[in-house]
């Protein structure tokens, strides 16, 4: 008895080591060891590493670049108009142009104790004639808040490469001389003034650049570097009163050279002239002065012979 039954285990070993579904049984368990440990080491890669990158996101320190990258921002601002809602706004006073057609000319004078007077800006009503708010044209620093008898309040804003936009005619203001704006806020409302009285309620728009007023229809939903990159009429005739100064340089320069050219030629003619040509002037001269001794000799054959008659 005891024989059998040390023999039963072995045979039932053998008999499971035959099953033709045993060692298929054994493959797959091991492979899906193999698989779950695979992907659990790669669970475990992923982990560490955004563990790592979340680590760095946290001790990063940004380089400090605001200033460029404000300006960079703030000249693709596109510059807009005053007001909150365009369509419902209309220019009533146009910037004086030298080149614009006269009628164009004729809506860009300002009345004003009996005189006109070209606007250097422009006049932007409501159409229906009521007071608005007035917004920034482009981000800036309030430069100076002011109260002018003929142009009632005025709003001055400094913005970057000598770029100024002037507001003036307000009734309200809500800034002050220092304050930081965005494009967009609200810097008071439209009013009336002594200068601009036939506008009726209205604010008087002005862009200047280098201390030059621009016409602010040319630039308006166009980006600031547009404006900032712009020549002025007033610096394209001083570029053409250069062009024409170095022309006329050039001409009185090539004018010189003929000249001293002429001069050198007219030296060499008379250096190279033959003695002969001397001879022959000597000659012509003496024959020039033969008739004066002629007409000395008759005169006196005349006197003598008026004296013996």
């Amino acid at each position: 008895m005891k024989e059998e039954n040390n023999g039963t285990p072995k045979n039932k070993w053998s008999r499971i080591f035959r099953k033709k579904w045993f060692f298929p049984a054994v493959y797959l368990t091991i492979a899906a060891v193999l698989l779950s440990v695979v992907v659990w080491y790669q669970n475990l890669d992923n982990q560490m590493q955004e563990s790592q990158q979340q680590q760095d996101a946290e001790n990063y320190t940004p380089q400090e670049h605001t200033q460029d990258a404000q300006s960079v921002l703030n000249q693709q601002e596109v510059i807009q108009m005053p007001v909150a809602n365009p369509d419902q706004a209309e220019i009533v006073t146009k910037f004086y142009d030298y080149d614009a057609e006269q009628k164009a000319q004729e809506q860009a004078l300002v009345v004003y104790n009996n005189r006109f007077y070209q606007s250097t800006g422009i006049d932007i009503a409501a159409a229906d004639g009521k007071s608005f708010d007035v917004m920034a044209s482009l981000s800036g620093t309030v430069a100076e808040v002011k109260e002018d008898p003929l142009l009632g309040n005025v709003v001055t804003l400094s913005h970057e490469n000598e770029v100024v936009t002037h507001y003036a005619s307000l009734d309200e203001v809500n800034v002050q001389a220092g304050d930081e704006v965005a494009q967009g806020d609200v810097l008071g409302t439209a009013g009336q003034s002594v200068f601009g009285q036939e506008s009726g309620v209205h604010v008087h728009f002005e862009i200047r650049k280098d201390n030059k007023a621009v016409n602010p229809e040319e630039f308006f939903n166009q980006p600031l570097s547009n404006l900032i990159d712009s020549e002025t009429d007033e610096e394209k005739a001083g570029t053409d009163d250069s062009s024409a100064t170095e022309d006329a340089e050039g001409e009185d320069a090539a004018s010189e050279e003929t000249t001293e050219e002429q001069k050198s030629d007219a030296s060499k003619e008379e250096g190279n002239s033959d003695p002969s040509d001397d001879t022959e002037s000597d000659e012509s001269a003496d024959e020039q002065e033969d008739p004066a001794a002629d007409e000395g000799n008759s005169s006196d054959d005349t006197t003598d012979s008026t004296t013996n008659e």
